[in-house]
């Protein structure tokens, strides 16, 4: 279980291979200069309910992963979360979908 932690006001544990994924969206959109909103659910410690932060190029992001393995990247999950990320309501956690085949533009 990771945790990314935003500036010192938000902070939410996430898997570390749900993680992994969300911190290359992440990169990638302000690489190109894309501020965007994120959202998770809290959790019922935190009195259930739903959390956003706007994440923009001088944000102050922390992402601490517990295991000591990088998972292997689904691209299929993160172009799922990229969408989300382009999208009026922001960055947030979709299900993993099958991962593509390597291959997959070749098929056809």
């Amino acid at each position: 279980m990771g945790k990314f932690a935003y500036d010192s006001v938000a902070k939410v544990d996430i898997e570390d291979r749900a993680l992994a994924h969300l911190q290359v969206v992440m990169t990638n959109k302000l690489r190109r200069g894309e501020p965007f909103i994120f959202s998770w659910k809290d959790d019922t410690s935190m009195g259930s309910g739903r959390s956003s932060v706007w994440i923009h190029p001088a944000s102050i992001m922390h992402f601490k992963y517990y295991g000591s393995r990088t998972p292997r990247l689904n691209r299929a999950w993160l172009s799922a979360l990229t969408y989300t990320a382009n999208q009026p309501t922001g960055l947030y956690l979709v299900p993993e979908p099958a991962d593509e085949p390597a291959d997959a533009d070749l098929i056809g």
